[in-house]
């Protein structure tokens, strides 16, 4: 199994030393990814959610723009925030204006009521409104008349130019999420998850295949990482601190899930969730030089490919 790291990029920190005029330089940071190696970049899908965020479609373009090779991925969309077809025309624009770079994470979202009030939709249709984009979006991609909700019956939507289906990864770790994997995806994007959480996961995400007669779509991680340019016991902690204020965790949960320290202490960490099935890792850096992060998300990689040679 090919092992891809790929790396957030920082759309909702406070500017730091890579910024200008006040805004992260979405750009030049995506460009360093590509120049050390890293296989993608990756970015968050908000609206009105209580903290400054840019727009998803937006960042990749410009992530785009700025690269030749790097692939460029949603880490989630979440379409329900959206009219259907708006989603497949900017899943289409990015797929042209990147020559065929993108990976879509899909997910439904966390349904505060503030974001989806501002979208004008209910988070309660969140996951209809979710699986019925997936089942459009081949159609709506290759510009074939295809029937949306909402749309006066009879008529039909038909996108030009059309563009190619990107790898769908769905995201999210609930039952819902593996069974839409199983169903509309090449991939599931997991987060704040144990090694044998996600192994757990990654089997039952087998079943669900199966009894669907299709290919076990991949299994991939995101995860939160400060990496230090020497060993550090201590260098996880204010990811440790996000995870609490952020995302609601208990402490102790929050030290399981956090990762930081020297390159070889971090691979060490991540070829756990490797050999847990992960084979795309996505890396949320931490710190204030996030392109110095890049550098040492790089040398983990190395890391982590020189084994995987090593092991054959």
């Amino acid at each position: 199994m090919t092992l891809h790291i790929g790396v957030h990029l920082p759309v909702n920190f406070e500017p730091g030393e890579e910024s200008h005029d006040g805004t992260v330089d979405i750009a030049r940071l995506a460009r360093h990814a590509e120049e050390a190696g890293l296989d993608s970049v990756w970015t968050g899908d908000r609206l009105a959610s209580g903290f400054p965020v840019l727009d998803s479609s937006m960042v990749l373009a410009a992530a785009a723009a700025a690269t030749r090779r790097i692939r460029v991925g949603y880490g989630v969309m979440l379409p329900a925030l959206r009219a259907p077809a708006w989603a497949a025309k900017q899943i289409a624009t990015l797929q042209h204006l990147s020559g065929g770079r993108v990976l879509l994470g899909v997910a439904v979202g966390s349904g505060e009521a503030g974001e989806w009030a501002a979208a004008g939709f209910s988070p309660k249709e969140r996951g209809r409104r979710t699986d019925r984009f997936l089942r459009a979006l081949p159609d709506l991609l290759a510009g074939r008349p295809t029937a949306l909700a909402g749309v006066p019956r009879g008529a039909r939507v038909v996108l030009a130019p059309s563009a190619p289906v990107p790898e769908v990864w769905i995201g999210g770790g609930a039952e819902a999420s593996l069974r839409r994997a199983a169903a509309y995806g090449q991939g599931w994007l997991a987060a704040l998850k144990t090694p044998e959480q996600l192994a757990a996961g990654a089997a039952r995400l087998a079943e669900l295949a199966a009894e669907r007669g299709v290919p076990v779509p991949r299994t991939g991680l995101v995860t939160f990482v400060r990496a230090t340019e020497r060993p550090s016991a201590a260098a996880a902690g204010p990811v440790v601190d996000y995870l609490v204020k952020a995302q609601g965790l208990d402490r102790e949960r929050a030290a399981a899930l956090a990762l930081g320290g020297g390159p070889r202490q971090v691979a060490e960490r991540l070829r756990e969730y490797a050999d847990a099935g992960a084979g795309t890792l996505v890396l949320v850096p931490f710190g204030a030089d996030t392109r110095r992060q890049y550098d040492l998300f790089a040398q983990i990689r190395s890391l982590l490919l020189d084994e995987r040679v090593a092991a054959r």
